[in-house]
């Protein structure tokens, strides 16, 4: 549904699945995962986390789920920089159509299957990947967008910028 026809109540139930309940999930397991060594934590968000941006074409209307990926992408790398030092491995699993009921009703390629994706993941946590995204043949694409990212939270100044002036 649009952002504007969306009830409330389906925002803020979808909101809980994607980022609370993850979020908090985490925060709870952490601790012993770190206590124990050598675990991993994986967020499934989906390729439209990075779908904010660009038009949206297949997003449309799906700008809270688009959002709520997103978290789970941040989530991760924010995690990854606090709690790889500790020893526990995060990734975030960035899946794009999946071969499911949800997909085949919509008349989608299902090229990908969930086995395939779980079978990534794995290989991915292997390769020390904190987004692992199966259906990306060219890692490098995935870098590119998270060092451009960075280049412009790096690229702040404490001035207002020209263009504000």
């Amino acid at each position: 549904m649009s952002f504007t026809t969306l009830p409330p109540e389906k925002a803020s139930e979808l909101l809980q699945v994607k980022c609370v309940a993850p979020t908090l999930l985490a925060h709870a397991a952490a601790p012993g995962m770190i206590a124990r060594g050598h675990c991993a934590i994986i967020n499934v968000a989906g390729m439209l986390a990075f779908g904010a941006a660009p038009p949206l074409g297949q997003a449309t209307g799906r700008s809270i789920y688009v959002a709520a990926l997103a978290h789970l992408l941040s989530l991760s790398l924010a995690l990854h920089e606090e709690l790889s030092p500790a020893g526990l491995r995060i990734q975030a699993l960035c899946p794009g159509i999946v071969a499911t009921e949800f997909h085949q009703r919509q008349g989608m390629d299902l090229s990908v299957s969930a086995d395939e994706v779980v079978t990534a993941s794995l290989r991915g946590l292997e390769l020390g990947e904190v987004v692992c995204a199966p259906g990306v043949a060219q890692s490098s694409l995935l870098e590119e967008d998270l060092q451009a990212s960075l280049a412009a939270f790096v690229g702040q100044s404490s001035q207002l910028a020209a263009r504000y002036r």
